[in-house]
């Protein structure tokens, strides 16, 4: 059994070092049992925010998912419980109870107290073939990090149970009671010293990941159900799944046959296909237990290519994604030229062009799987590249051949895209060799700052020349840089690039960011750590921002993964009271301000400031009798603000741009598919679908009529 003492320290030392420090064998720390995984959570569950909190579903779920690919489970169901807790269940063969030969305690608590133990290392078909991974961590990183953890086996006839907390055992595997069933529940509550930001999951973001875990296991049934608000006790020796109690609860289940082939149709139903056959292939290849894929071209410019290796999503790609990819252009290439579409004389066609327009998804599943580093975001499998390359190559030369008219539109889709990447590039060249000519490698209408170091420099992007020039007088000129965007940008969700750099707006943002764009984007080149988007709190100030989102989201995704890009978020009520001025950001805010200081709605004297004023000054009338201690009027002064341009270059210092008190909120991509999908909703051509999402969501809007 392995210990779980805290700490095993020696301070007896024998020799000193060079600053007088003694130093030898005895003065190394030994952190024993599971006291690394709290030392050092951030190592193996990548943060202590909400990724690595909501990790600890995705650890336990894959244990039970395992079970499925190995084809001994087909139900999992995950419960958000009152008081913070979360419940696993499946109907696998159970988690073993008998002793474990080297441990000399059972396998259950061998498993969720001891690293790199697990079913996932057996040679022998009582082991998975395939598995998350062989880090073999899983279990027992959530029962480290869980301040009560219970797992309730039913195997073998029986019910054994077994509690933890911090990943100590508090007794021995018990045996409570008969059972007919078999299968997993875990049980836990995540320990809030861990995760100081809140222990609080979302369930729509459990709900994305668990279908898209549904659709890569076919015939696997996935339940999701957030009981949070459950008046019951929950006793989960008795209650093997929740959902069969018909309970009224918010629920999700998922349960896909198509598999891959259903997931590519889940991704394109917002969009146009170019041909209606889905390619799909699945196969054993040497080295690999199996390759599967499914693609179709949609008419977009846009490309979709989702990777998982084991189940688990690689969102940096790897080996399999680079096989995938050589096959691609080789195979579109070669049939092309076969089929007389492009003659010998012309340009081949680049990764870039097979690319655009292509939602594929590519599955492989390897018994001896190498992920670069503990969170899985890359698989590093040296064989997985010449299998995918192999397997998908040939099949999708068979697939082109036995489909011509399908065939025929993909080839005719990849032609324009290299049509417009040369175009692209004439026009990215034309851009760049105008402004060195002229001598003017910045926008004239850019006011940059001082300073040349990137991780001290601002760029506000502001709506129009109002805001922009009370921006630039108010700004700290050493760091802040203002370029003013007049009116609001090209939608560049169907545009090409050559269409997007014809306009003046984008190609003075394109120029102040500094990285170039296209196949020429260069992070290095970043001139700016912060760009933050400061647009006016009304509709056309939102829609100007969602326009600028789209551009950065499809054309400078990196500067969204490194945190770059943050908005503002200015205020909409100033206050007076007494001698006092409280700037208050929302209706919500204004509620608790008046809530706070006793003030009634009758208190108040609410004006606006004019269009496009110089800051709309708060009523003098009031603040003069206020002053001079008048009883006929104790109206207290609230100004209401529509834009930026209406604040004065001391109001807006004070609220959106002087650092020490402004507010900014960083833009995350928590779920880059889900985020895509909502892109080519809201600024795509499917005109129904953007219909029914304004009407299924109006009632959530907070306009400014």
């Amino acid at each position: 059994m392995a210990k779980n003492n805290s700490k095993k320290e020696t301070k007896n030392y024998s020799k000193a070092n060079g600053n007088g420090h003694l130093y030898d064998a005895s003065a190394i720390t030994v952190l024993e049992g599971l006291d690394p995984v709290r030392k050092r959570p951030g190592m193996y569950i990548g943060t202590t925010g909400p990724d690595g909190l909501h990790h600890l579903i995705t650890e336990i779920f894959d244990n039970s998912r395992d079970e499925a690919m190995g084809g001994f489970a087909n139900d999992i169901e995950i419960a958000l419980l009152p008081g913070n807790r979360v419940r696993v269940v499946d109907n696998g063969r159970g988690i073993p109870v008998d002793v474990h030969k080297q441990t000399k305690v059972s396998a259950l608590e061998t498993i969720m107290t001891t690293l790199h133990a697990g079913g996932k290392f057996g040679g022998d078909q009582t082991g998975y073939k395939v598995s998350g991974g062989l880090h073999g961590v899983g279990a027992s990183v959530v029962n480290a990090l869980s301040v009560y953890c219970e797992v309730v086996v039913h195997r073998d006839g029986g019910i054994y149970v077994q509690e933890y907390k911090q990943g100590k055992r508090k007794s021995a595997v018990k045996k409570v009671g008969k059972s007919d069933l078999h299968g997993t529940v875990t049980t836990f509550e995540p320990d809030p010293e861990i995760f100081k930001e809140g222990v609080v999951f979302d369930f729509n973001r459990v709900v994305t990941h668990m279908r898209q875990q549904a659709y890569l296991v076919k015939g696997l049934r996935i339940s999701i159900i957030d009981a949070r608000e459950a008046k019951y006790k929950i006793d989960t020796a008795d209650i093997f799944y929740m959902r069969e109690l018909g309970l009224e609860l918010l629920s999700q289940t998922f349960y896909f046959e198509g598999g891959l082939i259903s997931l590519v149709k889940f991704n394109n139903h917002l969009l146009k296909p170019i041909h209606k056959s889905i390619f799909y292939v699945e196969k054993k290849a040497e080295g690999l237990e199996s390759v599967e894929i499914a693609l179709q071209y949609v008419d977009d410019i846009s490309s979709r290519v989702l990777p998982f290796a084991n189940n688990i999503f690689t969102a940096e790609g790897g080996t399999h994604i680079t096989g995938f990819k050589t096959a691609l252009t080789r195979t579109l290439n070669t049939y092309a030229r076969k089929n007389g579409i492009v003659k010998e004389s012309e340009d081949n066609f680049t990764g870039e062009d097979v690319l655009e327009g292509l939602t594929a998804v590519v599955s492989v599943k390897i018994r001896e799987i190498q992920f670069e580093g503990q969170t899985k975001a890359k698989l590093g499998s040296v064989e997985a590249q010449g299998a995918v390359a192999t397997v998908f190559g040939d099949a999708f030369n068979a697939f082109l051949e036995e489909n011509p008219d399908d065939a025929r539109a993909i080839v005719s889709k990849v032609v324009i895209a290299l049509k417009a990447r040369k175009a692209a590039k004439a026009a990215k060249d034309s851009v760049l060799r105008k402004g060195a000519l002229e001598g003017m490698t910045l926008p004239g209408k850019l006011a940059d700052c001082q300073s040349k170091d990137p991780s001290e420099s601002e760029l506000f992007i502001v709506e129009g020349d109002s805001a922009g020039g009370t921006a630039k007088t108010g700004r700290d000129r050493r760091t802040q840089a203002i370029l003013p965007l007049r009116g609001k940008i090209l939608n560049i969700e169907r545009a090409r690039l050559d269409k997007m750099l014809s306009s003046e707006q984008i190609k003075n943002l394109v120029v102040a960011i500094g990285t170039a764009i296209g196949d020429t984007f260069d992070m290095e080149k970043l001139r700016y750590h912060k760009i933050i988007i400061a647009t006016d709190a009304d509709v056309d100030g939102a829609h100007i921002r969602t326009l600028i989102l789209t551009l950065l989201y499809r054309h400078f995704r990196p500067l969204i993964d490194n945190g770059f890009i943050y908005i503002a978020q200015p205020p909409l009520f100033k206050i007076k009271l007494g001698k006092e001025i409280f700037y208050i950001n929302d209706d919500t805010a204004l509620q608790k301000f008046k809530k706070a200081n006793g003030i009634t709605d009758e208190a108040m004297n609410e004006s606006e400031s004019a269009e496009g004023g110089e800051g709309g000054d708060v009523d003098e009338t009031a603040e003069k009798s206020e002053e001079a201690g008048s009883k006929k009027s104790k109206k207290i002064p609230i100004q209401r603000y529509k834009g930026l341009g209406e604040m004065n270059a001391e109001e807006l210092w004070e609220t959106t741009m002087d650092p020490a008190r402004r507010t900014l909120r960083q833009v995350k991509i928590e779920d880059a598919q889900e985020a895509d999908k909502v892109f080519d909703m809201l600024m795509g051509t499917d005109v129904p679908a953007r219909k029914s999402f304004i009407q299924s969501n109006a009632k959530l809007a907070n306009l400014d009529i």
